[in-house]
C-alpha cells in the first residue's frame, strides 16, 4: 500500500504539555457472515502523569454486543507515532520498553495490551472485572482513507483542523479496508479474510457537547461502499457550535456534504431513530438508521475522565438513498442500500429530548 494513504492526523497530537488532554482511537470490524462485529476503542488521558486522571484504557464491544473493559494505568507504557497511525499500551508484558513490536513476536512479549497500525492490529486484553478474555490478529489492505481514491488523503474536518480551533478534533482515517485473520471472544473464534473494517480518531481537551454518529462498510449487496455521518456540538474557540457531515465512499468515488456548505438536517431520537439528510447543487442523500435493541453504554472521555456518556449498537439497520441533482433534469437514484449491521450512536447530554436540526 503507497504511502499516500498515511491520511492527516494519524500521528499522535500529544504536544508533550501538562494540560488536560486525551486522545481515542476507534477500529472496527464487521463479519457480515456471522453478523456479528468487534469494536475496539482505545484511550489515552493526561498522558504527562500530572493529574489523578492519568491512564489509558481499552473498549470492545465484541459479539452478542458483550462489552470489555480494561484500564492501563501506566501512561509511560504507552507508545505512539507523531507521523503516522502506530500506538500500542502494555498491560503486563515481558517487553520492558513500550514500542512497537514484530508481529510475530508480540504475543510472547504482551501478555495484556495491543498494538495497532494502519496494516496491522494484534491486541490479548482481559476484563479485570468478568474475567472476560479477548485476542485478536489481523492484517489491513486499505481501500480508502478520506477523500477521492485518485487524490492526497483529506482532513475530515478541512484544512483549519490544523489550528487549535476546534476541540476535539476528528478524523476518519480508514473508511473502509479489507482485514484477514482472527479474532477470539471467550471461546469462540473467528477466522475471516478481506472483511469490512474502519478506523477513526478524535483528540483534544474537550468533548462534544452532544452528538450522534452512524456507520457501515457491510453492505452485502454493495461490498463497496462505505458511508460516516455525524452530528455534533463543539466548542469553536470560545463558542459552541452545531455541525454535521455525511461521507461516502463508493466504486472510486467520494462525496462529502458537511453542514457549513450544504443543506442538512437531522432527527435523532434518544434512542431508536437517526434521520439525517443533506444536498448541495450536485447531490441528496438521505440516511435512515433504525434499532429495536436496547443500546450498550460505553465509556468516553470527558474533562472528568472516562464516563458513559455514550450508547451504541453495532447491529443497526440502516437505509441509503443517493440522488444526482441537475438545474436541468430530474432528480435521478443513482445508489440504494440497506444493511443490518450498522453503527448507530448517541453521546453527551440533553438525549431526554429528540434532537432536531436545524
Amino acid at each position: 500500500m503507497p504511502d499516500l494513504f498515511w491520511t492527516p492526523h494519524s500521528g499522535y497530537h500529544w504536544d508533550r504539555t501538562k494540560r488536560r488532554f486525551f486522545e481515542g482511537w476507534y477500529f472496527r470490524l464487521t463479519l457480515p457472515e456471522s453478523g456479528e462485529s468487534f469494536a475496539f476503542m482505545y484511550s489515552i488521558d493526561d498522558p504527562a502523569g500530572q493529574s489523578a486522571l492519568s491512564s489509558g484504557a481499552a473498549q470492545i464491544l465484541g459479539p452478542g454486543k458483550q462489552y470489555l473493559y480494561r484500564v492501563f494505568p501506566a501512561v509511560n507504557q504507552f507508545w505512539a507515532w507523531s507521523h503516522r497511525l502506530g500506538l500500542g499500551h502494555w498491560g503486563t508484558a515481558v517487553e520492558p520498553l513500550a514500542r512497537y513490536l514484530s508481529p510475530d513476536r508480540f504475543f510472547e512479549r504482551v501478555h495484556q495490551g495491543y498494538q495497532a497500525t494502519a496494516t496491522r492490529h494484534q491486541g490479548c486484553v482481559q476484563d479485570a472485572a468478568t474475567g472476560a478474555i479477548a485476542r485478536w490478529d489481523y492484517a489491513v489492505e486499505p481501500v480508502y482513507g478520506w477523500g477521492a481514491p485518485a487524490s492526497p488523503p483529506l482532513p475530515t474536518a478541512g484544512w483549519l483542523s490544523y489550528l487549535p480551533i476546534f476541540e476535539p478534533g476528528w478524523q476518519v482515517l480508514m473508511a473502509h479496508g479489507l482485514a484477514t485473520g482472527w479474532a477470539e471472544w471467550q471461546d469462540q473464534r473467528y477466522e475471516f479474510a478481506q472483511a469490512p473494517t474502519y478506523a477513526e480518531k478524535n483528540w483534544g481537551g474537550a468533548f462534544p457537547e452532544r452528538w450522534f454518529w452512524v456507520q457501515c462498510n457491510g453492505f452485502t449487496q454493495e461490498p463497496d461502499l462505505t458511508i460516516t455521518a455525524v452530528g455534533g456540538r463543539r466548542q469553536a474557540l470560545s463558542q459552541s457550535e452545531t455541525v454535521g457531515l455525511i461521507g461516502l465512499h463508493f466504486q472510486g468515488q467520494f462525496i462529502a456534504l458537511i453542514s457549513l456548505n450544504a443543506d442538512m438536517t437531522w432527527q435523532v431520537e434518544p434512542w431508536g431513530t437517526w434521520h439525517v439528510s443533506a444536498q448541495d447543487h450536485r447531490y441528496r442523500i438521505i440516511l435512515q438508521g433504525k434499532t429495536d435493541e436496547k443500546p450498550v453504554p460505553v465509556r468516553v472521555p470527558t474533562f472528568n475522565g472516562l464516563k458513559f456518556e455514550c450508547w451504541d449498537t453495532t447491529q443497526g439497520h440502516l437505509q441509503i438513498q443517493v440522488w444526482q441533482r441537475s438545474p436541468s433534469r430530474p432528480e435521478t437514484l443513482v445508489l440504494e442500500a440497506t444493511s443490518n449491521l450498522a453503527g448507530l450512536e448517541v453521546g453527551g447530554s440533553g438525549w431526554h429530548q429528540p434532537w432536531q436540526f436545524p
